[in-house]
Order: structure tokens, then sequence, then C-alpha cells
């Protein structure tokens, strides 16, 4: 060993000693650590298996109720369906009670004797209409319903064209909107996810009220001009009537309806200034003016040019209305109360004069989920497409002849 090696073993000892003690203290640190982890896990065991045995406890306890609640729950289904079999005999009731004891029609005392608003000389104001086609059909009885689905707000029209597409559904949803949805068929609008994959059609003025008519690929609507009801202007209380091609999405005519200081024809639908229709001989206008704030006017229109051919001061009042629609040249008014109940027709009114008032049918509508927002009939069909608080709903109408005792 060389003169070196003493100072070496000397440098080795002096640095052991403190690495030794390093050593040993983190092992002390560890083996603390250790037991605390031990302790919190049995701690964490302890709390398990108490949780546990309350588990136990409340599930013990829980199952009578639930067999309870489940019969309960049964014997409530099982009252139910009782209480909805009684309510359908009881509507089935009612309705026969109602055909056997008819209302008597909505026309007031003093217009029967002085022959009503329809007598008044305003040129070819009031004058018959001259039918174009052979149609003689009034309505029977509404007899069914078919609740399609729900799409929309509580204002909306659904429709199809009587001269187009037999197939095609349009949706109008709201009162002031500029976007109609167009659906290829049936079925695709009762799908829930139909909606994604329909055409959208926008117009290029929003349409006023739910009183739009879809009629030989045409929408025709009628839209709110400056100054007209709403606007401001009280002297030009107007509104101009839009035809929208729907295929070239263009305007092909806009018309100023002639009339002034127009109301909503309904008393109950607030939105609506001209309702629109269609039937076997064309194209119809339900309106009101200040001039005679208590009852309803027709007017017959001309689809291709918009100019009104004759109008009619109806003896069908505004209040209570809610709707209305034509067939064969008959204008048939839909009531209801507010809240909503069951509709019904009460008030009819023949331009052509073959249908008195007497005579008419005044059905019910079965019951339905609110107050109709708009009705549209469709003379290839023979039904009626309704909006009703949001849901889509198809009527089916019976017919009889004109001149067959009700």
């Amino acid at each position: 060993m060389g003169p070196s090696t003493p100072f070496l073993l000397w440098l080795l000892l002096s640095w052991w000693g403190p690495l030794g003690g390093q050593q040993h203290h983190l092992v002390e640190y560890m083996e603390r650590r250790l037991a605390a982890l031990e302790e919190r896990l049995a701690q964490c065991q302890d709390q398990s298996s108490r949780h546990a045995a309350e588990l136990r406890d409340f599930k013990n306890k829980m199952l009578p109720l639930l067999e309870v609640a489940e019969k309960e729950r049964e014997a409530l289904r099982t009252e139910a369906d009782s209480i909805s079999g009684r309510v359908d005999r009881l509507e089935r009731e009612v309705d026969y009670l109602e055909t056997q004891n008819p209302a008597l029609p909505c026309v007031e005392v003093e217009e029967k004797v002085t022959g009503g608003p329809a007598t008044k000389g305003k040129g070819r104001r009031n004058e018959k209409y001259d039918m174009l086609t052979d149609c003689s059909y009034t309505i029977s009885q509404v007899r069914s319903v078919k609740i399609l689905r729900r799409f929309g707000g509580s204002a909306g029209l659904w429709t199809k064209d009587p001269l187009g597409p037999a197939e095609k559904i349009y949706v109008l949803d709201g009162t002031q909107n500029d976007t109609a949805i167009v659906f290829p068929r049936l079925r695709d609008f009762s799908l829930s996810m139909a909606a994604r994959k329909a055409a959208r059609v926008r117009v290029p003025y929003p349409w006023v009220g739910t009183g739009q008519l879809v009629y030989g690929g045409f929408l025709y609507y009628a839209r709110r001009p400056p100054g007209g009801p709403g606007g401001g202007a009280e002297s030009e209380n107007t509104l101009q009537l839009i035809k929208f091609h729907l295929a070239n999405r263009t305007v092909v005519d806009s018309s100023v309806f002639p009339a002034e200081a127009l109301i909503p024809p309904y008393g109950l639908t607030a939105d609506t200034y001209i309702d629109l229709a269609a039937d076997e001989e064309g194209l119809w206008a339900v309106y009101a003016t200040q001039e005679d704030d208590r009852h309803l006017c027709l007017a017959k229109l001309d689809p291709q040019t918009l100019d009104t051919e004759q109008q009619w001061d109806t003896p069908c009042p505004r209040e209570n209305a809610e709707a209305a629609f034509v067939i064969c040249g008959t204008l048939y008014v839909v009531y209801n109360t507010r809240p909503a109940s069951r509709a019904r027709i009460q008030c009819s009114f023949d331009a052509s004069g073959t249908l008195s008032p007497e005579r008419a049918a005044l059905p019910y509508f079965p019951r339905r989920y609110g107050a109709h927002a708009s009705l549209r009939y469709n003379p290839r069909e023979r039904q009626l497409y309704a909006w009703d608080d949001g849901y889509q709903i198809v009527y089916k109408l019976e017919m009889r002849k004109k001149e067959e005792e009700v």
C-alpha cells in the first residue's frame, strides 16, 4: 500500500457518516407515511362496510314500498282506462243528442225579419253567385279525426294543393314568418326527423296571420304594407295580397285588397285579417271591416289576377268565431268559447242562395286539444286540414246534397 492509502480511508469514512444518517431518516419517513395510509385504508373499509349495511337496510325498506307503488300504478292505469271509456261513451251520447236536437242557426232575429245584411244594395256586392261547377254538396257530419303529429307553435297552417301534387304537404308555422316548409309526402311529415330534410321556400315578404293558401302551384298570402293593420296609419288600414310562384320562387302578382279599415274576422283569432279559402269553385276571401264590425264578409277572387269578382255581407257573427272554410260556394264558420272547448259550425252562408241557414247542418267537431288556428278544405279529398294548438289534424267530412233535409 502506498503512502496515500490512509488518507483515502479517512476520506471515505468521513463521507459515510452523513449518508448513513440521511438514509435512516428517509426510512423512518416512509414508515410513517405507510402507517398513515394503512390507517386511512382501514377507515375507508369501515365506512364502506357501514354504507353497504345502510344500503341493504334501505333496500329492504324500499322493496315493500315499491311493490305497493306498482300495485297503485296498475290500479290508476285501470281506473284511467275505465274513465277514458266512459268519456268516449259520453262523447258518443252527446253527439247523438246533438243530432237529435240541433242548435238554432247563428242568425239574429232582426236579420231574419229585415233580410239581414245580405239585402243591402251595393251593386254586385250582394248579388247571388252564379255557380261555375255543378257542385251541390253541403256538410252532413264531421265524423272522424286523425291526429298526425305536433309541429311548430300554437298558431300556423298546414295544407295540400288541391290542384297540385296529391301528396305534397305545405307547412307555414307562425303568424309572422317568411319561410314555408315543404314535405314530399304525408308520411315524411309524420316522421319526427323529417323536418331536417324538408325543402324550405322563403317568400320575399312575411305573411300576417294564418290566412295563407296554396292553390295551383302558387302561395297566396296577405302581407302588411306600410300603413297596414297595426302599422300605425289609421287612414290606410289595408292589406296587400301576394301571389307567389312556389317553383320559380318569384312574386307573380300583388294587389291591395279592396276593403278599408280591416279588422280580424274571427273574434278568437286576432292575428288574421284576411282568411283565404279554396273550394270546387275557386278562390275566396273571408274578412271583416269596421263598417260592420259584428259580421263577416265574403269575397270571390280571381286566382289569376287577384281581382275581387264579387262580395257579400254575411249574417255570420264575428264574436266567438275561430275559423272558417268554403265548400261548393258555401261559407261555414266555426265557433268556440274562451277558454277553448268543443268547436262547432254555428253559421253558414251560401253565396248562391241554394242552401238556407235553417236547413244547414251544424255539427260539432270531435274533441281536440284547444282552438283552431286555421282550417283548410281540400276539395279533392273532402277533408279539412286543421292546426290546433300546434297539433296537425285531419277531419273527414260526410256530405249530402243541399236539397236534402238535415
